[in-house]
């Protein structure tokens, strides 16, 4: 495994995805660095901006085992993650796998489900393992969850706490498309109503497991400077002494933020990384580790102005 296969696995998945995604480049990029760094992504965005086929699209690419589970404010605990039931032929329990034994997992809107399913997930997408009934099971290293929500809706919805937002690499924010995009997404998709198949694209798998055991393998060993490191926690650091942050992110992020820009510099064809990997991962990896303050709220000051307004502050390396 090499830069070049990488480079090439990469172009392929994109135009694989460009099938049936009209745009969202940088999102697309995002998880793919997040998928050879081994994070979990969170994906914000209004109703119908695309987000539950981009995901659907991500994961045909891959020979991977695909799941889904839409979150839905009655769902329990156990509907993630399986239960134990008697068997009266062997006079033993048995268990009866939950979604969540899969290698990537949707989570459709996610914060519709009660705090007490979301916890569900924490253990997976920290330790890639689930215990139930205190028996413990792997999910394996390819375990990543990709979850959607959408941030104008209220009303039955469930805010995702601090604790499980810190377990996501990535919160990427999904926009509207431009006027050109929105013409070809029409182009592609008016014909139908409802909402489009990836088997109707032949979206093919393109990444087997062992390749992308060794894409992750090479990706760890990217070249981080030490000037880098300090940049990096530099960055982290930074938003503690914001006056309008009120909780700063910790120093898991600091690592986060280490092993994602080593992911954007091989999806960008190099061994190394460079000042602006750090800070093209910089605001999706922070946005969701940040509490903003009273006072930000009143002056109207978003976290996303905060951390731009960090990045923009530090000084880079040379």
């Amino acid at each position: 495994m090499d830069l070049q296969v990488i480079a090439d696995l990469t172009r392929k998945i994109k135009n694989e995805i460009g099938k049936v995604i009209v745009g969202q480049e940088e999102s697309v990029d995002l998880m793919l660095a997040s998928l050879l760094c081994g994070g979990h992504v969170l994906l914000e965005g209004v109703p119908g901006t695309g987000k539950t086929f981009m995901v659907q699209a991500f994961a045909s690419c891959l020979a991977l085992q695909f799941g889904r589970i839409q979150f839905t404010p009655d769902m329990m605990p156990g509907d993630v993650l399986g239960t134990n039931l008697f068997d009266f032929s062997t006079n033993t329990f048995v268990l009866t796998k939950g979604p969540i034994f899969t290698q990537i997992l949707l989570a459709d809107e996610i914060n519709r489900t009660p705090p007490k399913t979301q916890a569900a997930l924490l253990q997976a997408m920290n330790e890639r393992q689930v215990s139930i009934d205190r028996q413990t099971y792997d999910l394996g290293e390819e375990f990543m969850v990709v979850a959607t929500q959408n941030p104008i809706e209220q009303q039955g919805t469930y805010p995702l706490p601090e604790a499980q937002l810190d377990r996501f690499l990535f919160k990427l924010s999904i926009g509207y498309p431009s006027r050109d995009e929105e013409r070809a997404i029409v182009r592609n998709h008016g014909h139908r109503s409802a909402m489009p198949k990836i088997s109707d694209y032949d979206v093919r798998p393109l990444v087997e497991l062992e390749h992308l055991r060794a894409a992750r393998s090479y990706t760890a060993g990217i070249r981080l400077a030490e000037e880098l490191i300090d940049y990096v926690v530099d960055l982290v650091r930074a938003t503690r002494r914001h006056p309008m942050i009120a909780t700063g992110a910790s120093p898991r992020a600091a690592n986060m933020m280490a092993s994602a820009s080593r992911a954007y510099a091989a999806l960008s064809g190099r061994d190394f990384v460079i000042p602006d990997d750090v800070k093209h991962v910089a605001l999706p990896l922070l946005r969701h580790r940040i509490v903003m303050s009273a006072e930000a709220d009143i002056e109207g000051m978003t976290g996303d102005q905060a951390i731009r307004a960090i990045i923009d502050g530090t000084p880079v390396p040379r």
